[in-house]
């Protein structure tokens, strides 16, 4: 095949096979030298130890040079032996290629084979310098690896022979100090052995020197000096406490005793006796015909030194009456003993306390528990100022960090507690007593708080009450008693109606005597378990009254349901005014500050008192947005709700019976006004506003402000759509009865609203405009019916010039009626259509 070469203009022809052969050959041989060169291969192997796995170099085709080959790539193995592409099957269609390609089937080109084998030895003999430069420097590199890392194996084995010469020599001494360590063991035992013993001694040799240092100074009559021996004794029981010595810890806790007893009693005798100088106790309310002591100022001084001295005591009595802080009920703090030197002053009101209210005494009587909790209060008032006056600055003085006052209340409410600890599980069966008990004990326990101002901290007699099996009757007996009351206040003559019906300004609620006196029985459980100390207890009666609100919203639900035949009756507005009085309160009470503590504790423990709430009710009730009765108040609205739609049903169907001569009045044959002298009202409206009227100045009277409020707005409502739909779309109006119309409307019926608001016509929307709209005039009447109908016409069609009709209306006063209203009204219209 015969090619023609375009720039040469010359005819090329192809190389036969055996120039291709020839060319084939050449190239090979070239090859065979860049490949295989016998200088090379030499040093390649003398350096085959070190760079046996070495990757000979990769020799690529250079693109931009026309004259170099194709990808050739040298690899070398770890025999030195080379393969390359020529021993691939594709060598030799690729050799064809390039003869092709740089030669081609012009002989002349022959000559760049010279260039092409230049080209190779250079590329020669720059492969056998980067041999040359790898083969000198690798060797000398693994020299000196090979030589540190000979060294380094050297010192290794030096040391760990010295490790194991040094292990073994401390084994050897280990074995021989052995001996010796067991035998200083045996003396160190025996060196703590005597030690104990000597400490034991030393402890025995303590207590006998301070049992005789207390002997001597209670001889010599140095009673300070006793005290502090005392004191010390004390301490060191103290620091035995931890001890394992029993025998050494009973003798000291006896010998303690021993002496403290008889310390105690001498400095109880002298204390008494200076007391009775002060004519403590006083059973009765201190008078000023009293004579103060002769020696005042020493019986003082002698008072000041023994309450002193007793509470140096203090240490060492409570640990002989083994006394320590006694935890009160959760949710209050812990209460240390009483000190030494009030213990002392309780004990002749102790006595009296159990003489008269213990045994077979008449005083001590089941049914009245208030002589006991009365003649204890009287007891703190008589000795609070003896206790101010006389005993608080001595404890002052003396670093006492009590209150003499609270300390007595706090030693008499002991009495108090043990006596009604034994008598109320023998009133669990009478409730009548029962209830008895529970009264006295929640006025004791507010008088204590606010008579006497005894700490919160402090628990009182309420406890008392808190006991489970208590308590759980204290819940039946409320329940039980509040559950009477309800049926007597319901049953009673004057149950629905109110005390204060003839004073407006005080009963602007309106509430009948039933639902009154049922607040005032929930206020006052509220009052009796206000002051409880556990929120659990607290949420328990709240759980009481919630269910007692329920039950009487059941009540005049049933009642109501009895007066639904007359629900204009004087009852049936009775009942209406109590659910919502009941419901106002009830709302008043959830901004309470104690119903709102109330409702973050029902959040945390309310669940298993009030039942299980849902996520969204406890997160209201955190957040403070709901309240504890707002299920309550939602019941109480809808019974309100319903009892106001009976009413207003009852007053329309009575109205729309009046109004049916006047909604068939003949309206569309009216004379004008200009025919009439003066208008008036409609003789067929009459019977209609009289009996608005007379509906609205009687349950003005019968119903609260807010009810009235509520019930003529929404009888303003359905009047507004009865005159709308039943009157004024129901019949056509000329002239004269649109104005009659209009008239009747504006000078009568919104009057009779405009008692109650300063606007009335704003509840007859629906009337007032279509009055309006019925009287205008026949010209602008004209226009906008045009102009409804054409824009009903280009309904879809945008067009900012043309106003909408809805801003025609609103200049023509029109708001609330629709377009398509505006027109059927003006349908109604006769006089003008006649005209057009």
């Amino acid at each position: 095949m015969v090619t023609h070469d375009k720039n040469n203009n010359k005819t090329v022809r192809p190389l036969s096979h055996s120039e291709i052969n020839y060319l084939v050959s050449a190239i090979r041989m070239v090859t065979d030298m860049v490949i295989y060169h016998p200088q090379r291969e030499q040093r390649t192997n003398s350096t085959d130890d070190v760079s046996r796995n070495m990757a000979a170099p990769v020799m690529e085709h250079n693109k931009h040079s026309s004259n170099a080959l194709p990808h050739l790539t040298l690899v070398r193995t770890g025999s030195s032996t080379f393969q390359s592409p020529s021993e691939d099957g594709n060598f030799t269609d690729d050799v064809v290629a390039l003869v092709q390609k740089e030669i081609g089937g012009d002989l002349k080109s022959l000559k760049k084979v010279s260039g092409l084998l230049e080209q190779l030895t250079l590329e020669n003999k720059q492969l056998e310098e980067q041999v040359l430069t790898v083969s000198s420097s690798v060797p000398l590199r693994v020299s000196a690896a090979l030589s540190v890392a000979q060294e380094s194996r050297v010192k290794l084995e030096s040391l760990l022979e010295k490790e194991r010469l040094l292990s073994n020599t401390l084994q050897q001494h280990l074995q021989g100090a052995q001996v010796w360590a067991d035998s200083i063991g045996q003396v160190l035992a025996q060196l703590d052995t005597l030690e104990r013993h000597m400490k034991y001694l030393q402890c025995l040799a303590r207590i006998e020197e301070l049992s005789d240092s207390i002997q001597q100074y209670l001889m010599t009559n140095s009673m300070w000096d006793a005290v502090s021996a005392i004191d010390r004794m004390a301490s060191l029981d103290m620091g035995l406490r931890e001890s394992g010595c029993s025998h050494l810890q009973a003798f000291l806790r006896e010998t303690l005793c021993f002496w403290h007893k008889i310390l105690k009693d001498k400095l109880a005798s002298d204390f008494e006796e200076v007391l009775t100088q002060f004519h403590w106790p006083f059973i009765s309310p201190p008078t000023q015909t009293l004579s103060p002591p002769a020696n005042v100022q020493e019986f003082n001084s002698q008072l000041e030194l023994l309450v002193s001295q007793l509470l140096s005591l203090q240490t060492s009595d409570d640990l002989i009456s083994e006394k320590r802080e006694t935890p009160s009920r959760p949710g209050q703090s812990q209460t240390p003993p009483l000190s030494l030197p009030i213990q002392i002053m309780l004990l002749p009101l102790s006595k009296r306390f159990r003489y008269h209210f213990t045994g077979n005494r008449q005083t001590n009587n089941l049914s009245k528990p208030e002589w006991f909790l009365t003649q204890v209060l009287i007891w703190m008032g008589n000795s609070s100022n003896f206790m101010d006056e006389k005993i608080q600055p001595i404890l002052d003085r003396a670093g006492a960090k009590v209150n003499a006052r609270v300390e007595l209340c706090r030693g008499l409410l002991t009495l108090a507690q043990e006596k009604l600890a034994q008598d109320t599980p023998r009133l669990l069966y009478d409730d009548a007593l029962f209830c008895h008990l529970v009264d006295e004990v929640l006025q004791f326990e507010k008088e204590l708080r606010s008579t006497h101002s005894y700490p919160r901290a402090y628990p009182g007699v309420l406890h008392i009450l808190l006991e489970e099996t208590v308590f759980q009757k204290w819940l039946s007996v409320e329940r039980k008693m509040a559950v009477e009351k309800v049926d007597a206040m319901l049953s009673a003559e004057g149950a629905w109606s109110s005390q204060y019906k003839d004073i407006t300004d005080v009963d602007e609620l309106k509430a009948p005597d039933c639902a009154e006196t049922f607040m005032t029985l929930l206020l006052v459980i509220t009052e009796r378990y206000r002051a409880l100390p556990c929120p659990r207890a607290q949420l328990s009666f709240l759980a009481l009254q919630k269910e007692l609100v329920d039950d009487f919203r059941i009540r005049l639900t049933q009642v109501m349901k009895e007066e639904s035949r007359q629900p204009l009756s004087p009852r049936y507005c009775a009942i209406l005014n109590a659910a919502n009085y009941i419901s106002t309160v009830l709302s008043d009470w959830g901004d309470n500050v104690f119903f709102l503590q109330l409702q973050q504790a029902a959040v945390s423990v309310g669940e298993e008192i009030l039942g299980p709430l849902g996520a969204t009710e406890t997160g209201r009730l955190a957040s403070l947005e709901g309240s504890l009765f707002e299920a309550l108040l939602a019941l109480l609205e809808r019974l309100r709700g319903d009892m106001l739609g009976r009413l207003l049903d009852a007053v329309m169907r009575d109205v729309k019976e009046k109004a049916q001569p006047y909604c068939k009045d003949r309206w569309i044959s009216l004379p004008s006004q200009s025919d009439q002298a003066t208008m008036s009202l409609s003789s067929s409206a009459c019977p209609m506003m009289l009996c608005l009227r007379d509906h609205l100045l009687q349950l003005q009277q019968m119903l609260c402000l807010p009810l009235f409020q509520m019930f003529w707005q929404g009888l303003a409502e359905r009047l507004n759509s009865f005159i709308y739909e039943d009157l004024i779309l129901y019949n056509h109006f000329n002239e004269g009865g649109a104005a009659q119309l209009q008239y009747d409307m504006t000078r009568n019926l919104f009057p009779l609203f405009g008692h109650y608001c300063k606007r009335p016509e704003n509840f007859f929307k629906h009337v007032k405009e279509a009055c309006l709209i019925l009287t205008l005039k026949v010209g602008p009447a004209l226009l906008l019916c045009d102009m409804l109908k054409q824009s009903e016409e280009e309904e879809g069609i945008l067009n900012h010039q043309q106003p909408s009709p809805e801003s025609a209306l609103n200049e023509l006063g029109v708001y609330k009626l629709a377009p398509s209203d505006v027109q059927i009204l003006l349908n109604l219209r006769t006089a003008w259509l006649n005209q057009s």
